[in-house]
């Protein structure tokens, strides 16, 4: 399997200036190269190939005065651009001819100088040292290396964040290490106020960065505004609010590499319910709580480490209705509001708090059975006994005397 391993760079000043260098030459052949194909489409003309753009936009464009400072890089990180712009394309074609699974794919976009910048390269450009990584026309750059690289990689990409910090990430190819075999296994209802309930009773909550921090975002983002775009005390008040946001990011992150991979070790098999999170997003009373939960790079994370470590991972469908069925004897009582946290079956009594029981019917759902008490055991709940607890659903007239 494919994994990327990551690590913290310090480049010296020098280093840096031949990364910017390098950043804005892959920007401007991918931007040069968009603006071509977008011009080819309005004017009725097929996409040119990869072949075609980066003759168009490396090989001739160095011969230009315009562009001639391309020489003055590597050749390697310009062509992988234009490969990835190629890739770009061919994926939102697929996307529009019902060819790719998952949500529409947009089309590519043109790259931005003040957002995150990033350039590969392939075997040829790079050589890993005990204490560092050589790049073409960068040199020796020091690497942080928190873990050992298990395998010589076949790419790597060097990324500067917008908060002006420097990563390099490998590629990889690892062999999965299975676990040793458990038989138990536990569903996961995931939720706004409590990130997590297990099918165990544990509830587990998230750090929530941005709603701690959203005070001082909001001073951050305010003082920004009041900034001239281009000028110094713009770009230090972009820096200010980027790191923030930087290190929200870091510590949500590392709070779902920790659950995920706790919850890898600890069970054979692991039951999500698939939620309709772009939907979810569009509310616009829940939609940055839910941002700030990080839900779907939580089910990345686990079908990640699920495959690597040999566990299974499942998925049921968003339409079960685990929220309205009781876990014990599998009745189902109907829609319940989001105010009410705990309630009793109208069938067998019995008193159920609202995620716990979700997070059981998930567990149910995905092939594990919970209980034996009418989940899956010999002992059923008589018709006449179960008629006899329902509630109505229709009004009972009582008649009334006057005398009495």
């Amino acid at each position: 399997m494919i994994a990327r391993y990551r690590y913290r760079i310090y480049p010296t000043d020098a280093q840096q200036m031949l990364l910017s260098k390098l950043f804005g030459c892959v920007r401007v052949v991918w931007n040069d190269a968009l603006a071509h194909c977008k011009t080819e489409y309005q004017t009725g003309n097929k996409k040119p190939s990869g072949a075609d753009l980066q003759k168009l936009f490396i090989t001739q464009a160095k011969k230009t005065d315009e562009r001639a400072w391309l020489s003055e890089v590597s050749n390697i990180p310009l062509q992988q651009s234009l490969n990835d712009l190629e890739q770009a394309y061919q994926n939102f074609f697929k996307s529009c001819k019902k060819e790719r699974k998952g949500k529409p794919v947009r089309p590519p976009k043109f790259k931005k100088r003040r957002a995150a910048q990033s350039a590969r390269f392939r075997k040829g450009g790079f050589k890993v040292c005990q204490t560092s990584v050589n790049l073409a026309k960068i040199g020796q750059v020091e690497v942080v290396w928190s873990r050992v690289l298990p395998a010589e990689p076949s790419s790597v990409t060097v990324l500067r964040d917008a908060a002006g910090r420097y990563f390099v990430s490998f590629v990889v190819e690892i062999e999965s290490l299975p676990l040793p075999q458990l038989n138990n296994a536990v569903g996961v209802d995931l939720g706004i106020t409590t990130f997590a309930t297990l099918s165990t009773g544990e509830k587990i909550d998230a750090p929530k960065p941005l709603k701690k921090r959203i005070g001082r975002v909001r001073r951050l983002s305010k003082n920004l505004s009041g900034k001239t775009r281009g000028s110094k005390r713009y770009e230090s008040a972009r820096q200010r609010k980027a790191k923030l946001q930087a290190k929200l990011k870091d510590t949500r992150t590392d709070f779902l590499h920790k659950l995920s991979t706790r919850l890898i070790r600890e069970n054979q098999a692991i039951i999500l319910e698939d939620l309709n999170i772009s939907g979810m997003l569009k509310n616009r009373k829940l939609s940055r709580a839910i941002s700030d939960l990080g839900w779907r790079q939580f089910r990345t994370f686990l079908e990640g480490k699920a495959e690597k470590y040999g566990r299974e991972f499942r998925v049921i469908s968003r339409w079960e209705p685990t929220s309205q069925t009781c876990s014990s004897c599998g009745f189902r009582g109907g829609k319940l509001d989001l105010s009410i946290r705990e309630w009793i079956c109208l069938n067998c009594e019995a008193v159920h708090d609202r995620d716990v029981n979700a997070a059981v019917n998930i567990k149910v759902a995905g092939g594990h059975s919970e209980t034996q008490n009418g989940r899956g055991g010999k002992r059923q709940t008589a018709a006449k006994v179960a008629a006899s607890r329902e509630a109505p659903t229709r009004q009972e007239f009582i008649q009334l005397s006057l005398f009495d």
